[in-house]
């Protein structure tokens, strides 16, 4: 079994910044793709960011110049850098990751509000 616990989720203002971590244990040999992803209710789970294992990343337009994710192999983490926030980035944001199957995380709640 994987575990994936994120953090750094919060309130900020508009035009803010945030950094979101996100951290794996147990079963682990090794990780492919990491990624994070965001819903908001009533709305299907949409991509933010993905990394492959080699370093390839993919965002999407929404937030395409203003968020970066990296990943730390040595300590199974992935993280995602927020800049610029707009409000329409409310939402709660979860982590995946490829083992030998997909995990997520329960996800933490980003609030973009004056």
């Amino acid at each position: 079994q994987v575990q994936l616990v994120e953090s750094g989720g919060g309130l900020v203002q508009p035009g803010g910044s945030l950094r979101l971590s996100c951290a794996a244990s147990g079963n682990i040999f090794r990780i492919y793709g990491m990624g994070w992803y965001r819903q908001t209710p009533g709305k299907q789970r949409e991509l933010v960011a993905q990394i492959t294992s080699g370093g390839g990343t993919n965002y999407a337009n929404s937030v395409k110049d203003r968020v970066t994710i990296s990943r730390d192999n040595s300590k199974n983490t992935v993280h995602l850098q927020m800049n610029s926030l707009k409000p329409e980035d409310t939402a709660v944001y979860y982590c995946k990751m490829v083992v030998s199957m997909n995990y997520w995380g329960k996800g933490t709640l980003v609030t973009v509000s004056s």
